[in-house]
């Protein structure tokens, strides 16, 4: 059979130019693929990290709105003293670290509120915060209000001087001052010790009127004024056995941890003190942690302005949360 030269042509193959051009073609398309799926995969990374650090963001936000909302007490950070050289109501940390302000050794980072009476961690049917069970809440505090045998709360630099629990500072110091004075502040609304707080260190005899409960006030209702000893603010025959329950959030390294009170010895002390809590967890990789403490407004009202910042330390995705939120605003 003849074969016209087309058909011949057809089945000779491809020329060496041929091929080379196609495996150029070839390569480069492949070059190319692979450019498009590692940008797909990096740009997967970068959602998926931002996914999880906006998780955890939203989580730990959650957590301190949730605690301050249904607090019945701010306790850090305090108000800025009027007589100290560095500023208290602004506690601010980085990661690296950031300088510390004027007057301080180091800068720290804390929000500490008193636990909501909601909480009923041993199922008992007693909020956990109302630690002599009577049905009040804070009304017959120590000396030590924390009940933890430390200057301040336990484990925590109170004030941003940059020292934890004074060494020379007596435990009844509560707000760590840097004159280690206590018991200067009785709970009666009115800055005694005139440092720009109000009533955040008070004595056993909380109101400081040398009587049991308020002087001239049947307290307990029983129909008897003033019995008792004069540290016995409730008037129930018991004295100093219903402490501040602290939950404190504060940095450790680049982890945001929660430290709650329980109701049980949990330190192995053998009775239940302010040194009973558990300490969780709720974010990581933070670089960014600060808490204000805003000058309280008319009628009381005490807000609290709250930054979190986290960064991925793969894919370097920031993200950043503020809100404020009022102080028992929720109750």
């Amino acid at each position: 059979m003849n074969r016209s030269p087309s058909q011949g042509h057809a089945q000779a193959g491809f020329t060496l130019v041929e091929l080379l051009l196609a495996m150029v073609l070839a390569a480069i398309l492949i070059v190319g693929l692979s450019g498009v799926t590692g940008q797909i995969l990096d740009t997967r990374d970068h959602v998926t990290d931002r996914n999880e650090l906006n998780r955890q963001a939203r989580f730990a936000m959650d957590q301190m709105v949730r605690m301050v909302g249904h607090t019945r007490l701010l306790l850090l950070p305090l108000a800025d003293k009027t007589p100290t050289t560095f500023v208290e109501n602004i506690r601010e940390q980085t990661i690296p670290a950031s300088a510390p302000p004027p007057g301080s050794t180091f800068a720290t980072a804390v929000l500490a509120v008193t636990l909501p009476a909601t909480f009923d961690l041993d199922g008992d049917g007693i909020p956990d915060a109302d630690n002599d069970g009577d049905g009040r809440f804070d009304e017959d505090l120590p000396a030590d209000v924390t009940h933890d045998n430390k200057p301040g709360i336990a484990g925590i630099d109170d004030d941003g001087a940059g020292y934890v629990d004074y060494s020379f500072s007596p435990i009844t110091d509560d707000d760590e001052s840097a004159d280690f004075s206590s018991d200067e502040d009785p709970l009666n609304g009115i800055d005694d010790d005139g440092d720009g707080i109000v009533d955040e260190d008070p004595s056993a005899d909380i109101n400081g009127d040398a009587c049991p409960g308020i002087c001239g006030v049947d307290d307990d209702g029983d129909n008897n004024v003033d019995e008792g000893g004069i540290n016995d603010d409730d008037e129930d025959g018991r004295t100093d056995e219903d402490w501040y329950d602290p939950v404190v959030f504060y940095l450790n390294a680049d982890t945001l941890m929660r430290r709650t009170p329980v109701p049980w010895d949990e330190s192995g002390g053998g009775v239940v003190t302010g040194l009973d809590f558990i300490t969780s967890v709720i974010a990581e990789n933070v670089t960014r942690f600060r808490v204000e403490r805003l000058p309280a407004m008319a009628g009381g009202v005490q807000l609290v302005d709250l930054t979190l910042e986290l960064t991925s330390p793969d894919s370097s995705e920031t993200v950043s949360l503020q809100t404020r939120v009022r102080v028992g605003g929720a109750l």
